[in-house]
């Protein structure tokens, strides 16, 4: 099986999973105990206005066409409207979500660090004191509850040292707000601004043809024809863009990830606050995840150095660290990146309980607030949003893997 089909499989495979994922989550919302309408009103409200909100959000229809109303609105990126204000419950999502991302992005890399580099250690200095000290560690860290060390850590870096905020995001009204630049529309109008694009899709094209010859690939009608559709396409999409933005008159670049906005706006005060936010929650997260990725590279690292061509390697006289690093941990890699995927994605769900400890303004945190509100259609909508991520991280994953190990292709 080549790596295209196998690609093409696993999306196709994904598709009805997320259907099927769709279509539980819709059942079992609506087999709860209870109507969801009427626990939003008192015992005296008058009817009219009990089905005027059942109108609204659409509970008046019968299941089937409540269902499929329900698929063409994800379909439109609709996850339907908030019980408690009526509010598109995607904008509260995409609100929260960029929080709980760059909190999940920081606190994989401290644990795939910490956990990498511990897990080699451990396997070098097999049943050594070293060695059961950082399986200890491990052990006490996965078992350690989120929210005691999440405490702990305020106590003594944010109560007694007063070095790192409590809890939040950032100061209010500090918020970065990314790259903004005011742009004078041109005088010649769109078909100047058109011709002066093609320049965009000529350079994308040059950088590809050499990357070809570097590799040293023949040059055939079929790459030639990608090229120039590679030309077109950046051309076309790079003159649409820009002009957009023209036509607004600014140019506004924001991805809701303080850190990197902060960077965008060029101002390194509120990227230093930033990162001084992140660090307790990142730091969490991340200790308490860095015991799976420990226990998981120390027990491939010892299966990897007993095989032969490790030993061939330093038969030939290379440094242990070329060995090890060099070698051994590219292929004892795989089942960490199938785990690191794993925790990514859930960690996309929002971290509820380091959320909810630190005050992050997350996906985890909202969830717990829609659960206290009895908002079922906000929940419901973060539950689909969370399982589609899932699948898609989970196809990446499997992507990557195939590409790394063409034996799973086979």
């Amino acid at each position: 099986m080549t790596l295209r089909v196998y690609i093409i499989s696993r999306i196709l495979l994904t598709i009805p999973m997320i259907l099927i994922l769709l279509t539980m989550v819709f059942v079992i919302i609506r087999v709860l105990p209870g109507d969801p309408v009427l626990l939003h009103f008192e015992k005296t409200e008058h009817p009219e206005a009990i089905e005027e909100m059942r109108q609204k959000l659409g509970l008046d229809k019968p299941i089937w066409a409540q269902y499929f109303d329900y698929l063409f609105g994800l379909l439109r990126g609709d996850l339907g409207k908030s019980m408690h204000d009526f509010s598109p419950i995607a904008e509260q999502i995409f609100s929260a979500f960029p929080a709980t991302l760059e909190l999940a992005i920081y606190s994989t890399i401290i644990a795939v660090s910490i956990g990498i580099f511990l897990g080699v250690e451990a396997s070098k200095s097999y049943n050594k004191p070293k060695d059961h000290t950082i399986r200890i560690f491990g052990i006490v860290t996965y078992a350690i509850p989120i929210f005691f060390l999440g405490m702990l850590l305020q106590i003594i870096f944010a109560v007694n040292l007063r070095w790192l905020p409590v809890g939040g995001r950032t100061y209010p009204t500090m918020e970065p707000k990314g790259l903004k630049m005011s742009l004078s529309q041109l005088p010649e109008g769109f078909t100047i601004h058109l011709l002066l694009s093609c320049m965009a899709g000529l350079m994308i094209s040059i950088l590809c043809f050499a990357a070809l010859k570097l590799k040293g690939k023949k040059i055939t009608r079929k790459i030639l024809g990608i090229l120039i559709s590679i030309f077109f396409i950046i051309w076309i999409l790079w003159a649409w863009v820009g002009w957009y933005f023209i036509s607004k008159g600014e140019l506004h670049i924001a991805t809701g990830l303080y850190t990197i906005d902060s960077l965008l706006e060029g101002n390194l005060y509120k990227f230093a606050e930033a990162i001084r936010y992140l660090i307790l929650p990142s730091l969490t997260l991340g200790l308490v995840l860095s015991g799976v990725f420990i226990r998981l590279t120390r027990s491939n690292m010892l299966e990897t150095i007993r095989l032969d061509f490790v030993t061939a390697a330093k038969a030939r006289g290379l440094k242990e660290t070329t060995v090890i690093y060099g070698y051994a941990l590219k292929n004892a890699f795989l089942p960490i990146l199938t785990m690191m995927g794993l925790q990514f994605a859930a960690l996309l769900g929002g971290a509820i309980l380091t959320e909810t400890t630190f005050s992050w303004p997350g996906l985890g945190r909202y969830i717990v607030d829609r659960i206290n509100f009895r908002d079922y259609t906000a929940i419901q909508g973060a539950i689909v949003f969370f399982g589609i991520l899932v699948s898609i991280v989970s196809l990446v994953t499997d992507l990557l893997y195939a590409y790394l190990d063409p034996r799973i292709r086979l």
